[in-house]
């Protein structure tokens, strides 16, 4: 599956709380996506509130989090997505009847409450598999005429 119109690709990225591995991994894709990606996420079990290291690890790679939001996986229109990524084992993500997109699992351990290291290390691995997905989905532009 690659994007092919001019509509940005659909990417909803869950995790439980939504509040560190999806957050991440939502913004990343905003930051790489170049404009061809609109990436949400949410969680099985939202906690409300996205963790105070996630935005300070992200903060250090120069992203901002500005309008992200803790919330559950009904909160997002989930058919109109394009891929599904789940982020961990324990993830369940509601596929809706009828939906044509693709289902990708990411098996990311949750940094919640491990501190500082664990979470710079699950920033890392997600921006990994970010860049990976969207160089899957997104087409290359083609070469200039001069």
């Amino acid at each position: 599956m690659t994007q092919s119109n001019d509509r940005p690709l659909q990417i909803l990225f869950v995790c439980i709380g939504n509040s560190c591995r999806s957050q991440m991994a939502e913004a990343w894709a905003k930051h790489h996506g170049n404009g061809k990606v609109q990436a949400f996420s949410a969680g099985s079990h939202p906690l409300g509130v996205i963790a105070a290291e996630t935005y300070d690890v992200m903060r250090e790679k120069g992203i901002s989090l500005d309008g992200q939001s803790s919330k559950g996986v009904r909160e997002v229109p989930v058919a109109e997505m394009d891929v599904l990524v789940g982020m961990g084992f324990e993830v369940t993500c509601p596929v809706p009847a009828g939906f044509q997109g693709r289902v990708v699992e990411w098996h990311v351990p949750d940094p919640y409450a491990h501190g500082m290291d664990t979470f710079r290390d699950v920033r890392d691995v997600i921006e990994r598999h970010v860049l990976t997905l969207l160089a899957e989905l997104i087409p290359p532009m083609p070469p200039r005429s001069r």
